[in-house]
């Protein structure tokens, strides 16, 4: 496994400097949405991998037989002072469908469903407002219900390890230009968070 990120230079799985914090997106297959994340400021790292299951050590072709509950996700390491959990979710929200259950375009199957895992209890609050800010714009322009499972990673009673995927996965989409990169959209728009919370 290398370890440095080929597009970001900084260690795929750390260490990152002490404010550094995580979440992770699953938002259909994890090679284009990776590369979702890489131009933006304040990102320290991005890594795919497989979360939300019920197996230990998954890999590519067990959690694509929908057998271990795991989803394709990318894990981001951001720094807040430069980049806010909005932008973020910001990028999440526009850049899938949310509304599609398991699956995203042509891509079937619970590996692909949508999902964020908040390694921050404080987090949850900013995501809900989020959901239920989209769901409304989803709402307005004849979209069903958001899908999204969302859940706390580190939950004690519940743990969602976070399973780094097999190289050849990192950076996919930089290792490989022409590669693979559909995700489904929806062409709204977040609103901003100053109004997210209105009804």
């Amino acid at each position: 496994m290398s370890s440095l990120h080929m597009t970001l230079g900084t260690p795929l799985t750390g260490p990152w400097p002490p404010h550094t914090r995580i979440i992770s997106f699953g938002m259909g297959c994890f090679w284009g949405a990776e590369k979702k994340f890489w131009p933006l400021p304040g990102v320290v790292c991005t890594s795919v991998g497989y979360q939300g299951g019920d197996i230990e050590n998954p890999d590519y072709r067990t959690v694509c037989s929908g057998r271990t509950g795991h989803a394709e996700v990318v894990q981001i390491a951001y720094d807040p002072a430069q980049i806010s959990l909005y932008d973020l979710l910001k990028v999440f929200w526009e850049n899938h469908d949310p509304t599609q259950g398991n699956r995203q375009g042509n891509d079937i199957g619970s590996q692909y469903r949508g999902a964020v895992f908040y390694d921050d209890p404080a987090d949850a609050a900013l995501i809900n407002t989020t959901r239920d800010a989209y769901a409304r714009e989803l709402d307005k322009r004849g979209f069903g219900a958001i899908t999204t499972e969302i859940a706390w990673a580190a939950d004690p009673a519940d743990p969602l390890t976070f399973w780094l995927a097999e190289d050849s996965h990192q950076q996919y989409l930089a290792k490989n230009p022409n590669g693979y990169d559909c995700h489904a959209h929806t062409g709204i728009d977040l609103p901003p968070m100053e109004s997210s919370a209105g009804a």
